[in-house]
């Protein structure tokens, strides 16, 4: 049989010669980029070498939402607005100033930090998923989840508080089918009804309004900008008033009502309320280019600008105040934490909002802070003198008689965010004084976490506080007669007896409300000092927070708020827990230590701020982004040219 011989000719050589080309390319590109790798990791890195578009979370993008349909049971451009407003003060348009830069330049990391640190992202990712997906599987488009009994709950208009809260979490993380996910539900929201009579303006606006606008921001998804229009509207009838101040509760079936007069203004009202609605009604302002929108919060910060020097601690505004009358002199009480706190976090973020060009937040912000810094902020008496020394906390203050302040050594966790403020605001106005002061309170909430047994501050407690910033020696004897003033009683006779029963830390002499709400303010201000600073030891301080709040609330669920934060379950190897484990008055387990509640700020804020504290620094850049008290980060405006 004749054998076919096969030919090893040209066309044979040539294809072993590609063959072979392709080998030696594929080989070199190997070599390149194992090369890369080792110099990437073997090397400190600086994250700000990799662009924001390029980050991680930036790489799922789901693409373009499919059309959706949003249809309302009442347009709220159409109701009625009785006592009109004739002649809008117009929102800023001149060229944004080059701002001094709020973040640290130097943030260079080994491939040992970055590993840690991207660990710890991760970590707190699965955190927000272990939450969102039960709020997704048991609560979908509802308030808040319930995280020990795994059901909905509507507190907030029956709007989907975390769903909307969340969108901008959801962006951030990088979790875009979620997101798209979340985008549809939310196209099916009715504004125009509500499972409340009166809807809270204040949480209605921070919640809702900063969340739409926010994601809109990120993602430019034309149906949230819609939604937030529908619910800006709305908001805007809460201006309707005799003299256009806001009301804290609006009526929204009573807004409808055609031919009605004007609402009456308040006759007391939280100054928080009053003044807190800025950020999100100037964004909204610049990008629709509605004026109103921003006229009815400038009347408002005039009038705030106005009564600053009229109050009984001039500078300051006290905690509640007359809108009707627009009088800022009757109440005596002063606090930086609830019912005031966010009007005076909006001073300097408005500031950046507006791009520098209204002189009126910075004049707000230096008349107020000084006053803080005055009267508020106190060092503690604590035994570590030598963490005593970089450390302040806020208190509150009163008047008794014309001249007198008197401070009261009460910090609330809500206070908490007074660190990023002082620090954002020393960047932006280039005050190394409030800088350090930024520092000092930060640390200040940084150490009464560390100082509870459970690793998390409570929501108020009391301290001793100091004389001198300067020098502050323990004394036991003083910090024993506090306790004792609030805790002796005839059956508390000595120390060792209030110290047993309630489980009082050296340092604190009261600790008025022990839970922990998952609030997010002490994260805030770590993050921001961070970011300001590039200072690593924020970063353990972050990460110790976070494993000591997730080991605290953490259910089945998703994590509840922590009913008592001086007490730690009993851990007993072989055995499950016994009666006799009880400490006190405190709770049996672990369980029954957790409140069955998980407000929309937990993955609205607080996870937020987690998670970017252990992302990238260009990941929301406090250079290009400012947040709102939701943590709803808005975009800051860019000299032109």
């Amino acid at each position: 049989m004749r054998r076919i011989k096969v030919s090893r000719g040209a066309p044979y050589r040539q294809a072993m010669s590609r063959q072979h080309k392709r080998f030696l390319l594929y080989a070199l590109l190997s070599a390149v980029a194992f090369g890369g790798y080792y110099w990437l990791y073997a090397q400190p890195i600086d994250p700000l070498a990799v662009p924001f578009t390029e980050h991680e979370t930036y790489m799922r993008d789901g693409g373009s939402l499919a059309r959706v349909k949003s249809e309302q049971s009442y347009d709220w451009r159409e109701a009625p607005f009785a006592n009109k407003i004739t002649s809008y003060i117009p929102l800023p348009t001149a060229n944004p100033r080059q701002l001094p830069p709020v973040q640290s330049d130097r943030f260079s990391e080994t491939r040992a930090q970055r590993k840690q640190r991207e660990r710890r992202r991760v970590a707190v990712r699965d955190e927000f998923k272990h939450s969102w997906d039960s709020y997704k599987r048991f609560a979908w488009a509802q308030d808040e989840l319930r995280p020990v009994s795994a059901q909905g709950e509507e507190s907030f208009g029956g709007w989907g508080a975390t769903l909307v809260d969340s969108l901008d979490t959801l962006w951030i993380m990088g979790l875009r089918d979620e997101f798209n996910e979340a985008v549809e539900a939310v196209a099916s929201i009715d504004f125009g009804k509500t499972n409340l009579a009166t809807i809270s303006v204040f949480e209605t606006t921070i919640r809702y309004l900063g969340g739409l606008l926010s994601a809109f921001d990120m993602s430019q998804r034309p149906i949230l900008l819609k939604k937030a229009v529908q619910l800006g509207e709305m908001l805007y009838r809460a201006f309707d008033t005799t003299n256009n101040t806001p009301l804290g509760w609006l009526h929204v079936e009573r807004t409808k009502e055609e031919g009605r007069s004007a609402f009456h203004a308040e006759n007391n009202i939280c100054f928080a309320c009053l003044g807190s609605l800025t950020m999100e009604f100037t964004r909204l302002a610049q990008i629709t280019l509605e004026p109103k929108y921003y006229d009815v919060v400038a009347r408002i910060s005039i009038l705030m600008d106005r009564a600053q020097d009229t109050t009984k601690i001039p500078g300051l505004w006290p905690t509640s105040v007359n809108a009707a009358k627009e009088e800022f002199n009757q109440s005596r009480t002063f606090s930086i934490g609830a019912l005031a706190d966010s009007t005076y976090e909006y001073f300097p973020k408005m500031h950046a909002l507006l791009g520098g060009i209204e002189p009126v937040y910075k004049k707000l912000y230096h008349d107020s802070a000084a006053m803080m810094d005055k009267y508020m902020l106190f060092r503690p008496m604590v035994p570590d003198n030598a963490h005593g020394e970089d450390m302040l906390l806020c208190g509150d203050a009163s008047t008794f008689s014309e001249g007198e302040v008197q401070l009261e050594p009460t910090m609330q966790h809500l206070t908490c965010f007074i660190g990023g403020m002082f620090g954002l605001a020393g960047r932006l106005f280039s005050d190394p004084h409030h800088l350090d002061l930024g520092a000092k309170l930060t640390k200040g909430c940084i150490y009464t976490y560390a100082a509870m047994p459970t690793g998390i501050m409570p929501e108020i407690f009391e301290m001793v506080p100091c004389v001198s910033r300067t020098s502050c020696p323990w004394n036991r004897t003083v910090w024993e007669e506090g306790v004792m003033r609030h805790y002796g009683s005839a059956d508390i006779e000595d120390i060792k007896g209030a110290l047993r029963q309630y489980r009082i830390p050296l340092g604190f002499t009261n600790i008025r409300d022990k839970r922990y709400l998952l609030r997010p303010e002490a994260i805030e201000s770590v993050f921001v000092m961070y970011r300001i600073t590039g200072d690593r030891q924020y970063l353990d301080d972050a990460w110790n927070m976070f494993t000591s709040v997730v080991t605290a609330s953490r259910t089945r669920y998703g994590n509840g708020q922590v009913l008592d934060v001086t007490f730690v379950p009993p851990k007993a190897p072989g055995r499950g827990f016994q009666p006799s484990d009880r400490v006190g008055n405190g709770p049996l387990t672990h369980e029954e230590n957790i409140e069955n509640k998980m407000e929309s700020f937990w993955t609205a804020e607080t996870l937020k701020y987690f998670y970017l504290i252990f992302s990238t620094p260009d990941m929301i850049s406090l250079d290009d982004w400012v947040f709102n008290t939701e943590a709803h980060p808005f975009r800051r405006p860019k000299p032109q040219g």
